[in-house]
């Protein structure tokens, strides 16, 4: 008989900035099979920060179009910054039976 293909779970840890989340996450990553989402932001990157692995870097005219297609999960808009969750990759990867959280 074969197997039957579960959906991925979907999880969300939420805090303010020096909450803890990274570390929560970094041990998450190493000690269960669950992949973190990559999140959109329209700031520059930071020294040490690699496109698509720590952020997708994208201009805030291109964001604001993802928006207006309903593309992300999730957004906001912080100190002039968007920063949000795109919706298709989380999407594929649930639909795969992987597990996905997202640090927001």
């Amino acid at each position: 008989m074969p197997e039957e293909k579960h959906s991925g779970k979907l999880f969300i840890l939420s805090g303010p900035s020096g909450a803890g989340k990274g570390t929560i996450c970094k041990q998450l990553l190493e000690e269960t099979d669950v992949e973190l989402s990559v999140s959109m932001t329209t700031r520059k990157p930071r020294i040490g920060e690699t496109e698509g692995v720590s952020y997708y870097f994208v201009e805030k005219e291109d964001f604001l179009s993802k928006i207006q297609k309903n593309g992300f999960l999730e957004y906001a808009e912080v100190y002039g910054n968007y920063y949000g969750t795109p919706k298709a990759p989380v999407i594929e990867k649930l639909a795969a039976g992987v597990d996905v959280i997202l640090e927001i």
